[in-house]
């Protein structure tokens, strides 16, 4: 299931290389939608039939001393043969557990019988009805979260797994062939997801949150799923927004060239102390909010952070790094600063997408 190969990506446990090849290995698999660009929880598979289900083969019944003797004396409390002339366990076993209390009964009328004997019988119940490789509904529906079905909530971890990876990968060697990769292959995941679809591809309208996407049509179960938390944690990485104890580092490594403004527009967004505000934001520019005060990067040959403060001062340095104080004036929402610029060497970003 998908929960896994995200479980273990998030863990930390793997290389950088080997994050890698568990991705070359999961776009390859059957659980890729090739319809969707992305992933089903766990891979299609084809039901046995319902008049299929509980046959057991005629050799498995020959090779069974105990029951063979008991089809010849036409006792039909644990097997019985229907019309066709085909074997099955007696109707009323729903587990071993009743087919346990059946053989106590039976066994004061076959008392020649060893316990090898019973336990075969046992042995073959379970090989007929396989109840280890029973997953509950994921393994027999076709609805939310069955066969053929998308989960996005889980797919959005997927992407955030990736990023972390990609993350840990930039950080031991930037220039290395496996972060080029992990980089490649967060676009991908993240190219899957609705935002990115036409409302024929997604089913619906690629902005509004779903939960699933079913094998038989497009998205569907309309609500404000989980999906949405990883979604904001993975942009704020794709903008390269890091903390740590210094306080704060724009890495943005992962950020592409074309989220900049191919031409001038109003940003609006809401400040902490006056509510409604705006900022014009030039072309080649581009802006957001994090704790309410708003980040504008643009590119340029050298890296330069500038901290406005409501006061009317402002500090600047030839780094991409907020400070500690400046940090917990963010966190805290005091309202102090106005706005951080950043100049970011071209260098820096990612030149696709």
């Amino acid at each position: 299931m998908l929960e896994g190969q995200v479980a273990v990506l998030s863990a930390g446990v793997l290389t950088r290389d080997q994050a890698v090849t568990l991705l070359d290995t999961l776009f390859s698999s059957e659980m890729y939608r090739e319809d969707q660009h992305s992933f089903m929880l766990y891979p299609d598979r084809e039901l046995t039939r319902f008049v299929d289900k509980n046959c057991i083969p005629k050799e498995s019944v020959i090779n069974s001393p105990v029951l063979t003797e008991m089809l010849e004396k036409r006792d039909h409390r644990i097997i019985c043969v229907d019309g066709k002339g085909r074997y099955h366990f007696h109707s009323e076993f729903e587990n071993n557990g009743y087919l346990a209390e059946r053989v106590e009964k039976v066994k004061a009328d076959y008392t020649h019988t060893t316990d090898q004997d019973w336990a075969a019988v046992f042995t073959l119940y379970e090989e007929v009805f396989n109840h280890k490789a029973f997953t509950g509904r994921s393994g027999t529906m076709f609805g939310y979260e069955g066969l053929g079905c998308i989960y996005w909530h889980m797919v959005s971890k997927l992407l955030l797994a990736v990023q972390e990876n990609y993350q840990r990968a930039f950080k031991e060697d930037p220039s290395s062939d496996a972060s080029k990769q992990l980089a490649d292959y967060y676009y991908r995941v993240r190219d899957g997801i609705g935002f990115n679809k036409t409302p024929l591809n997604y089913g619906a309208f690629p902005t509004d949150p779903y939960s699933h996407t079913p094998k038989t049509g497009g998205a569907q179960q309309p609500g404000m799923t989980g999906q949405v938390k990883e979604e904001v944690i993975t942009r704020f990485g794709e903008l390269g927004l890091q903390v740590n104890q210094e306080g704060i580092v724009v890495v943005p490594s992962l950020l592409n060239t074309s989220e900049f403004l191919k031409e001038p527009a109003l940003f609006h967004y809401q400040d902490v102390l006056t509510g409604n505000q705006s900022l014009e934001i030039s072309e080649g520019e581009l802006a957001f909010t994090y704790c309410q005060v708003p980040f504008v990067y643009q590119l340029g040959d050298k890296n330069v952070t500038t901290v406005e403060y409501r006061n009317g001062n402002s500090i600047t340095r030839n780094n991409l790094n907020i400070g500690v104080l400046e940090a917990a004036a963010l966190f805290e929402r005091t309202g102090e600063v106005t706005c951080i610029r950043m100049t970011i060497e071209c260098s820096l970003i990612r030149n696709e997408g």
